[in-house]
């Protein structure tokens, strides 16, 4: 039962990053909804030539910069927890539930712990690589009305993937939350998990924000459709006022 509600964090937390895509194919997710947006403005991205776009992009470079900084300050704190395992038992013998720990099963513990925060680590410095992959393509965007349709979906495909790692990096840092409260109870941690899992399912597929992106996404579609300019029509830019 120790090792099952020390590992089951873990388990949920690759189970949800499997399970969501197929959840997508019923009703479309708000990291669905959003990559749309990302198609968006990577086409009117084509149609300026302003440092607008280097600063949005600058700005998610920055957030995926602090979180993956972040995770190194974790790892190092799991490590100090190695190092005072005496002081950390006699801790736990004060706080805990009826939880009877062994030195064994903290070590394991703490191990999965550090596994989670370095799996976040790889998430964010892969996402912080992929924004800055995508920032390169976005500076190499041709601005004199040759910009094919095509070309736009990839650019945008690669910062979706970017999102979707980060995403994940994002995730682990939820499900590390019933990781700690593990040192409570057993149970803690279990209901911890269950918890953290029914909230990330609201907060994806029925919160208000992916009602308003949804909203805002079948405006823009409806917009688009007037005016001709679908997603299957090559991307021009307007010369008319030239």
């Amino acid at each position: 039962m120790t090792l099952f509600s020390t590992l089951f964090p873990l388990i949920c937390w690759f189970a949800y990053n499997y399970g969501v895509p197929l959840l997508e194919k019923l009703r479309p997710s708000l990291s669905t909804i959003m990559s749309m947006q990302r198609r968006r403005w990577v086409a009117n991205a084509v149609n300026r030539e302003t440092p607008l776009d280097a600063i949005l992009a600058g700005n998610l470079m920055g957030s995926v910069s602090f979180l993956a900084s972040t995770s190194v300050l974790l790892m190092l704190a799991v490590f100090t927890a190695f190092g005072n395992l005496t002081a950390l038992m006699d801790t736990l013998a004060t706080v805990g539930l009826r939880a009877s720990y062994s030195t064994p099963d903290v070590q394991v513990h703490l191990f999965t712990m550090l596994a989670v925060f370095v799996l976040s680590f790889f998430a964010f410095t892969l996402a912080l690589r992929q924004f800055n992959h995508f920032c390169i393509l976005i500076g190499a965007i041709d601005h004199s009305g040759h910009t094919s349709a095509e070309e736009v979906i990839a650019i945008a495909q690669l910062n979706s993937l970017a999102a979707k790692n980060f995403n994940n990096g994002i995730r682990a840092y939820y499900f590390a939350v019933p990781m700690v409260f593990w040192f409570a109870s057993e149970w803690a941690a279990i209901a911890a998990t269950v918890i953290t899992v029914a909230f990330l399912i609201h907060r994806e597929f029925f919160s208000t924000a992916h009602r308003v992106a949804a909203s805002v996404a079948v405006l823009a579609s409806r917009r688009e459709q007037e005016h001709g300019t679908g997603s299957g029509q090559p991307v021009r830019k307007d010369t008319s006022g030239l």
